[in-house]
């Protein structure tokens, strides 16, 4: 009977499908693992962004106020389609989306606020992808490298989630794994971005985001070796030894691996939780001053400069025997090394911005990259007007204007007025200063 089935090309067919079907059943496979799925996700929401700025803004007279309240409804609606393809995609995509979340001095408004939530809507991995991770990367079950194991995970980040667990020696560590699946995808997924952002760079020549791609490219492959992380922890800790201020945990090199960083457990609020720091008496100023020591010394000294400083990665904690108030640096995964010519002349621009010496503060804007942007990258730089870098940042009182507007309005920069007319539409400055100032 079976022969005589398998004797017709369409009952073989059908066999074949079944017992596929029936594999990948057991198997829980899920369509989003298939890059034609996301790729399609992806094309399909970029030719709708794309469609929707090219016949809702064709009819309308460019500079009036119906032109620029169009064009904000038409910046937020995109956004939210760029946030949901993140959101169905994961990894890679939320990485990048929540990268561009943090750039308020180029994109919109619009896309900055509704792509900041990434940040707190990443995706969780199952317990048994973990254990098959630790499986897999360790070569033992997680009950025989831990008394416990934590099954809820204490974050939960785009390429990795941190779980608590506690070693048989006493010691409670932060166990981060990484995805199971954001390895595999992720220089496919960077080849999707390219290809798309390409096409949207032919439809919009004035687009000029392409830089992205080449940043995810370089520096995606580093934020997922863990080993690489851990390195960066040790190198930082040994640099900034003589701040007794702050605190790097120490990595258990035994258990790590490219996706898996053991790591001492630390506990504190985040940098920018003043109720926490409030209630433990911990001095913001105090903070405030620590930090600055830390990033100078970083930037201007050594050159070695941590480069995702988010309140998630920076905690502040009162030390239970000295009393005294300590930084805890977290995620070292993406550091940027800074030549000794970059070091000095941005040393020279912040003692031009803080003397108010303005053909300092244009010569040295101007070498970093920023070229005729220099009075939006100068208050870009401070988060003061142009009125307070002209008349001097260290001279002039932060206004309330200032502290309600972090990023300067058009008003504030009268020489880059047509520069700032759309934010994006400018190529930002080099790679190098883009890293420090973000």
């Amino acid at each position: 009977m079976a022969r005589r089935l398998l004797k017709s090309p369409a009952a073989a067919a059908a066999a074949v499908l079944a017992s596929s079907a029936f594999y990948l059943f057991n198997k829980q496979w899920d369509p989003n693992d298939l890059s034609i799925v996301r790729f399609g996700r992806a094309a399909a929401t970029t030719a709708a962004i794309s469609y929707d700025y090219i016949t809702s803004l064709q009819n309308r007279q460019y500079g009036t106020e119906e032109y620029w309240a169009l064009k904000s409804k038409i910046h937020r609606r995109s956004a939210e389609r760029l946030r949901d393809l993140c959101c169905a995609n994961r990894g890679t995509f939320i990485k990048v989306g929540q990268h561009l979340g943090a750039l308020d001095y180029l994109l919109p408004e619009e896309y900055t606020s509704t792509l900041k939530v990434l940040h707190s809507r990443a995706p969780e991995s199952s317990m048994e992808d973990i254990q098959q991770v630790i499986r897999e990367d360790l070569g033992k079950e997680v009950e025989q490298l831990f008394v416990s194991f934590e099954k809820k995970p204490q974050g939960a980040a785009s390429l990795a989630q941190v779980h608590k667990a506690v070693l048989y020696d006493g010691r409670t560590v932060a166990v981060k794994v990484q995805h199971p699946k954001v390895q595999a995808q992720s220089s496919k997924d960077i080849f999707v971005m390219e290809v798309l952002l390409r096409v949207v760079h032919w439809l919009f020549p004035d687009f000029a985001f392409m830089w992205l791609v080449e940043e995810a490219k370089k520096n995606m492959p580093l934020e997922l070796d863990f080993l690489n992380e851990g390195r960066n922890a040790e190198k930082v800790t040994e640099m900034l030894k003589h701040f007794d201020f702050l605190k790097v945990p120490k990595i258990h090199w035994d258990l790590s691996s490219k996706r898996i960083l053991t790591m001492d457990f630390a506990e504190g609020g985040q940098v920018n939780d003043r109720e926490y720091m409030r209630k433990h008496s911990i001095d913001v100023n105090e903070i405030s001053r620590n930090l600055g020591k830390m990033y100078s010394e970083m930037i201007f000294v050594n050159g070695f400069v941590h480069c995702d400083p988010h309140p998630g990665n920076v905690l502040v904690r009162k030390c239970p025997k000295s009393n005294k108030a300590e930084i805890v640096l977290l995620d070292h995964g993406l550091y940027q090394v800074l030549n000794p010519d970059f070091r000095m002349d941005y040393c020279r621009l912040w003692q031009g911005l803080i003397k108010a010496d303005m053909k300092a503060v244009e010569k040295y804007s101007r070498r970093l990259g920023a070229g005729d942007l220099f009075p939006l990258f100068a208050c870009v730089l401070t988060a003061r007007s142009w009125t307070s870098v002209n008349t001097g940042i260290s001279q002039t009182p932060v206004t309330n204007s200032e502290h309600r507007n972090v990023f300067p309005t058009p008003s504030d920069i009268p020489t880059a007025q047509e520069s700032w007319t759309w934010r994006s539409a400018q190529t930002p400055p080099s790679t190098s200063l883009r890293s420090v100032i973000c």
